[in-house]
Formats: C-alpha cells, structure tokens, sequence
C-alpha cells in the first residue's frame, strides 16, 4: 500500500515493456559478499580509452594530431596503458598507431593496447598496425549476452566459442614468441551474459595464450550498457573474482558505461570486488551516456586521502585540452573540474565556508605548516581546491541569493578590507539590494564599488579642519572646524579618548552621537555609532593613519544615519 503521506499516483508511462535485471541475467547469490566491506586503498590501474572508445563516440572523430595531443595529455598525466585505436576501424586509426610506431611518442613505461573484432583480417590488420611497437596489448572482443548472439551474430554459445578460439590462436601465431605482446579478451554485453559462459570463454582463452603471472592475460568485463544498480554488477564482478582460472595470471578489468547515471559507483564497487584495472574516459566522454569517468574516480580516491597515481594538479589545462580535442564542453557542474563547482551562490554556503578558511588557517598557524599541507577540513569543498590547480577567486561568489559572508569574504580577499562581524549584515542587504535590481551576481570590483558609494569618504557633515591632543592622563581635546553642508562653525568637545573626544564636539554641533565599536583592517577604520537616537550605523573611512581612519569612520556613520 502506498502510505498516506505519499501523494504519488500511477504514471501513464508503459513500464512494464521493460524487464528487471534478474528476469533477464542469472547472478549468483552470494551470501558471503565481501565487496561491502572492503575498501580502497590503493588505485587501480587506470587506462584511458579516449583514442578509441571516447573516439567513436565523437561527431567529428579525432585526426592524427588531435589524438596526438591527447596521447602527449594522457602520458603527462601519467597514465601507463592507453587504448590508442582500432586500427582495423579507419584508415584515421591505423594511421595514428603507425606514427606512434615512427615518431618514438611512446615512453618505455607505457603500453599502446589496440582493438579488434575476432575477425582474422581485422586481427592482421591491427598486428600490421603494432610492428615495430617494443610492448602492445592487443584487445579481443565479441558480444556474448544472448540478445546480442540472437539479433546480431546469429550464432549460439557454441559457435560464439568457435569463432573466439580461433581468433584468439591466429593472434597467438601472429604474436609469436615476441614477448612484449599481451593479449586481452572482453566478452562484451558481460553483464547481461550468463556467467558460467563468460567463464567457459574467459578461461579457455587464458589456457590457449598460456597466461602466466609474468605474461598476464587480461579479461575486461564491460557493464557495456547498464542494466542494473550498482550493487548487482559488484556481484558479477566478485563472482568472476573467485572463479577464474589462473587467478594470478589474470588482471581483473572492467568497463563501465554510465545508461543508468551510476558508471561511476559502477566501478569503484567493481574495484572493491576485485577489479585491479578500470577503463574509462577523461571527464566521461563514450557512446550514449558516455564510458565511466577516471577523472571522477581519481579524485574519489584522493578526497579520501589514497594516491590516485596519476597528476591532475593542473585540472584546468587537462580540461582545456581535452575539450580542444574531443569539442566537446565539460559541464559547469562537473565533478571537481566544473567551472562552477567550488562555486558558492547560497549565503549559507558562504558563511560555512569562509568561516571554514579563517579556521583551517588558524590550525595551520598552530601546527606550524603551511596551509597548502594542512589537513584539509572545510565546509562545502571536498578538496582544497588549489590541489587541483584552482584558485580562490570562484569559490565564492555573489548574488541575490549570497548573504554576509559571501560579499565579506570578497572584500577581505580581493581588496583586503575585512569587514566586522556586527557590520557584514549591514552591508549584505545593501548588495542583495543592488543585484535584486540587476537579476545578476556582482564581481568583486562591483562589490568594492558599492562598499565605497555606501559608505563615502564625505558627506553632508565634514571636517575642514581638527586636532585632537591629551589635555591630562585620560582627557582629550577635539577642535574642529565642522562644516553641515553650507555651514562652517568651530566647535571642540572632551572625553577619554580622542573619539569621544569627537563625538562630544559633533554632539555640540547638534549631531548627538555615541561612538560604540571601532575596528580596523589595513587602511580602513569601522565605526559603529548611534546619531541622534538611531539605531546603530555603521561607517567606513580609509586613512592615512589609524587615527585619521578613524575619525572619518564615526563622520561616514554620522552622515549615514542622515540619509535614513
């Protein structure tokens, strides 16, 4: 029963032409899972498959010298094997792995690996491609699930072994007894394919290629397009992480797609059921919804403080160079390399936030350590957004929506006035004021432009002259010459200090005014007073002196309080 608190009705939408995942795939129960509470503590190996997968998903497939960028990106970043193409594909492909061959692009410490269908003169085609490589792994592929066997290949389980096999024996033959070929198999559509025929191909193929612990073979077990939650394919992969043959001689990979939005989850709960290599793309780029993200699941892992093994320090230009390749845009929201997601609009945010600063500041004062290697604990940012080659400057910004500590951490950052406590609401509502009347956010120069029309350097009420000295221990004198628009009068008043001092003259003048707080950032002086029986105002003067600063804050207050 729907309970009384849901309103949801029945959709008109027909669901039910669509079948669950356990009437379509048998997975294995297992009632001893492991995968749940394992954890990540070290990365597996990555492999970008940008130049060939992410590739075949572009509207306008990448030449020689885009992919030739790309590879230099990915080698930079520091990525050890990289699918560079499906040379039997395109006369594109097969000509890039050639200049990869010709030009020496290839470091010793990474390996070039390179697609074929279980076609021998597609298999001759790619080995034609890799001569000349000192290291390659040449991947095999076949689709295995049975709607994939039924509709496209037209062939049963049988027949689909067949044709492995003897793909799989002319790439042993073409390989030789070169030992710096490996071989890799995906039986694609994995996880919609039985599981005890993955493990019939899977472990025929590591006995044909005679797999070994110094000559692993690789199996790679696509969720090519999504199926289920996350949790289920965890189950595939930890049932296939038991059940190989050769365990040892065999590197566990997989390759998330993302159809169901969870390629990401997909692959760190493959990895924590045994995977040991992930296939990916930078920023997510692949077929429909795209092949799961690395750059995603590098910084998962390093937000929970494990070694990504690859450098994304300077995101930024990763991003640049990619989008320059692929032309494709990285979304603003994007996972960690966004433009807008170390972006705070809400003042909520911004408070936690900048709040979140001044602390992690204070901790590294007191350990002794530069903030940059502090312990990173700040609301909002998972990271510290200068790890990944980020500044400061978009963290906060500020709009309609921002409240006080948005527009006083602009201040303090960008024009070094840091505004106090008591003040900052004040001038919050005068910036939710101007950007209600623009609809926009306002920049950091417009906020610097505001604070000083809000609080000017003079007014109806100025000084054209004044001293201020100690009559006696504990009594100041004030003389001025005070001027109320057309009007100039001499005037001077007493106190403790020289701003009650001035406070007592301009009460003479007929300004009554009792100074409550002064404070001082750099240059400027905040003056909260209460004039003529306000409310508290608060005022804003830059001087050449502590003093001068000051003077001028309670004379911008006194002629605030005016214009209410």
């Amino acid at each position: 029963m729907t309970p009384l608190w849901n309103p949801q009705r029945p959709s008109p939408m027909p669901y039910d032409r669509y079948r669950p995942f356990h009437e379509r795939v048998h997975v294995p129960a297992t009632a001893d899972r492991s995968w749940p509470s394992a954890r990540i503590q070290r990365a597996p190996l990555w492999v970008p498959v940008d130049l060939r997968d992410g590739n075949q998903a572009l509207a306008e497939p990448m030449d020689t010298p885009r992919k030739r960028r790309f590879f230099d990106l990915l080698v930079r970043t520091g990525f050890k094997e990289i699918e560079v193409g499906y040379p039997s594909a395109s006369r594109t492909d097969f000509d890039f792995v050639r200049h990869l061959v010709t030009s020496g692009a290839v470091p010793e410490d990474v390996t070039p690996v390179v697609f074929t269908p279980a076609r021998r003169d597609l298999i001759d085609r790619t080995f034609d491609a890799i001569e000349g490589l000192p290291r390659a792994v040449v991947h095999l592929y076949i689709a295995t699930s049975p709607v994939w066997r039924e509709v496209v290949l037209r062939r049963d389980r049988a027949e689909v072994w067949r044709t492995v096999r003897e793909a799989a024996e002319h790439m042993a033959r073409r390989a030789g007894d070169a030992p710096g070929v490996r071989f890799q198999f995906s039986p694609e559509t994995y996880n919609l394919t039985e599981p005890d025929f993955v493990l019939e191909l899977c472990d025929g193929l590591t006995g044909l290629w005679d797999a070994s612990p110094d000559r692993p073979v690789t199996h790679n077990l696509p969720a090519t397009v999504e199926i289920a939650t996350p949790n289920v394919y965890a189950d595939q992969i930890e049932y296939a992480h038991r059940h190989l043959a050769r365990r040892d001689a065999v590197i566990l990979s997989v390759h998330p797609h993302n159809d169901r939005g969870t390629g990401v989850a997909c692959a760190e709960l493959a990895v924590l059921a045994g995977a040991q290599r992930v296939e990916g793309c930078l920023f997510g780029n692949g077929e429909r919804t795209g092949n799961v993200d690395l750059v995603t699941l590098a910084l998962n892992l390093f937000a929970q403080g494990v070694d990504p093994m690859v450098d994304l320090g300077d995101l930024d230009a990763v991003r640049a160079t990619v989008e320059e390749c692929n032309r494709l845009p990285v979304h603003p929201r994007h996972p960690y390399a966004g433009d807008l997601v170390h972006t705070a609009f809400s003042g909520t945010h911004q408070d936690a936030i900048a709040k979140g600063f001044e602390e992690h500041a204070r901790r590294a004062r007191e350990s002794g350590v530069p903030e940059s290697r502090a312990p990173w604990a700040v609301p909002y940012l998972p990271v510290d957004p200068a790890d990944l080659g980020r500044t400061y400057e978009a963290v906060i910004r500020v709009n309609s929506q921002s409240g006080k500590g948005g527009s006083a951490y602009l201040l303090r950052t960008h024009h070094g006035i840091d505004l106090p406590e008591r003040m900052r609401p004040e001038f919050a509502r005068l910036v939710q004021e101007a950007t209600d009347a623009s609809g926009r956010e306002a920049t950091p120069k417009e906020l610097h432009d505001l604070f000083r029309a809000a609080y000017p350097a003079d007014g109806e009420v100025r000084l054209d002259a004044w001293s201020v000295h100690e009559e006696a221990p504990g009594r100041h004198r004030f003389v001025c010459t005070l001027r109320t628009g057309d009007r100039a009068g001499d005037h001077e008043g007493t106190g403790p200090g020289p701003l009650t001092a001035l406070a007592d003259a301009l009460t003479g003048a007929g300004h009554a005014t009792q100074v409550l707080e002064v404070t001082h950032s750099g240059t400027h002086a905040f003056a909260e007073c209460r004039v003529n029986g306000t409310t508290t105002v608060w005022g804003a003067a830059e001087g050449p002196s502590s003093l001068a600063a000051s003077v001028g804050a309670v004379l911008s207050a006194v002629n605030r309080a005016g214009m209410r």
